[in-house]
């Protein structure tokens, strides 16, 4: 089983910057693909960012590039998202997900799934 708990959210104001942790209890983080997810008020949940389990593949969904990086640390069991740059159409819910991929994975392989972290940025 693998719990996912997120934090690092918060109010900030528009072009500022936030960064989300993911910390995984799990002892095979390492092999886990994991992922960023975002859900907005009235919207569904949207594909952030995804790395694989040894960085070396990364992926962002076009809205972020330039502006949110993600990242991992094996040994401390997280992962990150940096984000600079923010709009008010980043605020949102954001999810820490993981899954048994060697790639980044499609959103329906994703099988773990954290509370979530709210995200606000104001104008």
């Amino acid at each position: 089983q693998v719990q996912l708990v997120e934090s690092g959210g918060g109010l900030v104001q528009a072009g500022g910057s936030l960064r989300l942790s993911c910390a995984a209890s799990t002892r095979i983080f390492s092999v886990l693909a994991m992922g960023w997810f975002r859900q907005a008020p009235g919207k569904e949940r949207e594909f952030v960012s995804g790395i694989n389990w040894s960085g070396v593949s990364i992926l962002y969904t076009d809205s972020v590039k330039g502006r949110f990086t993600i990242s991992r640390d094996n040994a401390k069991n997280t992962v990150y998202l940096q984000m600079n740059s923010l709009k008010p159409e980043d605020t949102a819910v954001y999810y820490c997900a993981a899954a048994h991929t060697i790639g980044v994975p499609a959103i329906r392989e994703y099988n773990y799934w954290g509370q979530g972290t709210q995200v606000t940025v104001s104008s």
